[in-house]
């Protein structure tokens, strides 16, 4: 009895084969009484292929396994009487040219934990969830309501978070451990997500999981892969959506890997032109060809519908759009119309993500997208990508050239943190701290500010506050919170030491007073890409480098007015237009003690006058620390 029928093989040539990881790998299955697994692979241009591991001692030629019919299609079988879960195993592809390779199974479920490059026999279909009430409000979402909801996210590399000291190992925490020390953690400071990197299997810790063999396995380096349904089941039960980071522009060339799988070109593009990335020595997918999008298809959807994630970040997919990417004239193809757009990468997100919000509503997809590439998050009909978020990376670049100056000459730059809403409709935005921006000798987060000592954690403060306020879902990596004072590496956990100094301990107290502001206040969340969300009081005081705005919310009730001064000079007579005559009541005070402030005492209420001030014709007066910033509700 054959496992891969013709209408896997018919689906799968169409890349519509949306199962595809329930047939394609190892899997658990009984036949004429006899208990074992049925191993499938594609393999298209191989002479012969062979499947060997623990269940035959490592026999190289005692299995080998037959082509479905119709040959052409390329996919090998082969049922394994005895074959166990736990038990690890290989495919050995012989070339037409008659050399041997030694592959991981591109769909293996679990893998052996790195340096070792088996696949392992597991089942992942039979975990029993808990998670019903997420999942049933999940489902009932519209786009309208992922859009108008609350999205703070904590961005975190799994394997440095923290860490067990003195172990003979890195001292990773399990995924099981996870669930409880990290997303306590994550909901006692008032994120809304996890952002994981770093999942799928991958072989170099360095890469930090970006070159990843493994598109169908949680890794090994924390335990099981019911060890991660674990983790996100219990995420769920405490109200907080799973996003991964998901690599679909490239792949290692590792041995055991994809590249050369069957001795030709079969998971990448066979031109070198445009099958690999010169800057960063890996091979690109081949978007053209079906079964390799099934495959990318395929694994989106075993994350998001078997492990039940809310969310995949999409990596580097400026890379993916543009031919020429990162490479110098001679070094890529053009399109059939001499252009740069890569347009088979265009159809395949067109594709996927039509495919996943339509069958998983309340999920989001977000496009790590660096160019003007537009309507990244527009829909398909109107010729978009269909990307629920992007990255607003524009914003994150303009905020930090702004934040890393002397306050003296940020006059001359205000634009920088004005610039962004000049284009902040068109697209669904995602304000990001990332990564990649406290490593490769970019400072942390801290050492960025200028200034000396307190100086440093006011400026960040103060850049964290016009962030939160700012239109725009909103993204923190790990450390950034309490301000960690190097670089972020994948080698050691985060200073959590830090946390003994008063000043950084500030800076986690004042982050987290900041998101539960947030959650709390619709305001804050509900209309982030649309006008009516928000009004500019002073976009122009740019010789005192003050910026004043308000955030509403749709019924017009408890909407929130922001004034941020992003100098030293205090301004105790600092009035403010307002947009109506009422009391504003503040709710948010940098200057307070439990923020390692002066504690100055203020008065809770401020009454609004009739005193023309900003264009308005009723204002009031407050008193305005240095790098003060003030949050008041009205």
């Amino acid at each position: 009895m054959c496992n891969f029928t013709a209408m896997d093989c018919y689906l799968f040539g169409q890349a519509t084969h949306y199962d595809i990881y329930k047939k394609m790998g190892a899997h658990l299955a009984e036949r004429k009484g006899k208990k074992g697994v049925c191993f499938d692979v594609w393999a298209p241009h191989a002479r012969e292929v062979y499947v060997f591991g623990e269940f035959n001692d490592w026999n190289e030629t005692s299995h080998e396994m037959k082509r479905v019919e119709p040959e052409t299609m390329g996919v090998y079988e082969l049922f394994v009487p005895g074959a166990q879960k736990g038990q690890m195993y290989k495919f050995i592809i012989v070339t037409e040219q008659g050399d041997k390779l030694y592959k991981a199974d591109p769909y293996a479920n679990y893998a052996e934990l790195r340096p070792g490059t088996a696949s392992i026999i597991t089942d992942i279909e039979h975990f029993t969830w808990t998670d019903k009430e997420w999942m049933d409000k999940r489902a009932a979402k519209s786009d309208a309501d992922v859009y108008s909801s609350p999205m703070a996210i904590y961005e975190c590399h799994p394997g440095s978070w923290m860490r067990h000291p003195g172990r003979d190992d890195e001292g990773f925490y399990t995924y099981r451990e996870l669930a409880k020390s990290l997303i306590s953690y994550v909901k006692t400071m008032g994120y809304t997500h996890i952002e994981l990197m770093g999942i799928s299997e991958y072989p170099f810790d360095g890469s930090w999981g970006y070159q990843v063999t493994g598109y169908y396995a949680p890794t090994s380096r924390y335990g099981e892969p019911e060890d991660f349904a674990y983790f996100v089941d219990q995420c769920h039960k405490n109200n907080i959506g799973v996003i991964l980071d998901w690599v679909p522009a490239h792949f290692p060339k590792d041995a055991h890997g994809l590249a050369n799988f069957d001795g030709t070109a079969t998971y990448e593009y066979a031109d070198p032109r445009k099958g690999e990335h010169p800057d960063w020595g890996t091979k690109i997918f081949d978007y053209g060809k079906n079964e390799v999008k099934n495959f990318l298809i395929g694994s989106a959807l075993m994350w998001i519908e078997n492990y039940h994630v809310d969310g995949l970040r999409v990596d580097a997919v400026a890379s993916m759009l543009y031919l020429d990417y990162g490479k110098n004239d001679g070094q890529w193809v053009p399109n059939k119309f001499g252009g740069n757009k890569n347009l088979e990468a265009v159809e395949f997100f067109k594709h996927i993500n039509t495919l996943i919000l339509g069958r998983n509503h309340g999920t989001v997809m977000i496009a790590e997208e660096s160019t003007a590439w537009p309507k990244v998050t527009g829909k398909v009909e109107e010729d978009g990508l269909n990307f629920s978020y992007k990255w607003n990376m524009g914003w994150m670049h303009d905020f930090l050239d702004y934040m890393k100056l002397d306050p003296y000459f940020r006059k001359n730059n205000h634009h920088k943190m004005t610039f962004a809403m000049s284009y902040n409709a068109s697209e669904h935005y995602i304000l990001v701290l990332s990564h990649d921006e406290v490593v490769h000798l970019k400072c942390s987060m801290l050492n960025k500010m200028p200034g000396l000592g307190r100086d440093k954690f006011q400026n960040l403060m103060a850049g964290y506050a016009f962030m939160l306020g700012h239109p725009g879902k909103k993204l923190l990596f790990m450390g950034q919170e309490f301000a960690q004072l190097q670089e972020w590496s994948e080698e050691r956990e985060l200073d959590w030491y830090l946390l003994e100094n008063p000043d950084h301990k500030h800076m986690q107290d004042w982050v987290k007073a900041l998101l539960h502001l947030y959650q709390k206040n619709p305001c804050l969340y509900e209309l982030d890409g649309n006008w009516d969300g928000f009004e500019w009081i002073n976009a122009d005081d740019a010789d005192r480098s003050i910026y004043s705005f308000v955030r509403k919310s749709k019924d017009g009730k408890n909407n929130m007015l922001f004034v941020c001064n992003f100098t030293p000079v205090a301004r105790p007579d600092y009035r403010v237009g307002v947009p109506k005559k009422k009391t504003y009541k503040l709710v948010l005070d940098s200057d307070a003690a439990e923020f390692g402030g002066e504690g100055t005492e203020k008065s809770v209420s401020y009454k609004a006058v009739k005193s023309e001030c900003d264009g308005r014709a009723f204002s009031f007066a407050y008193p305005l620390s240095g790098y003060g910033i003030a949050v008041f509700k009205y």
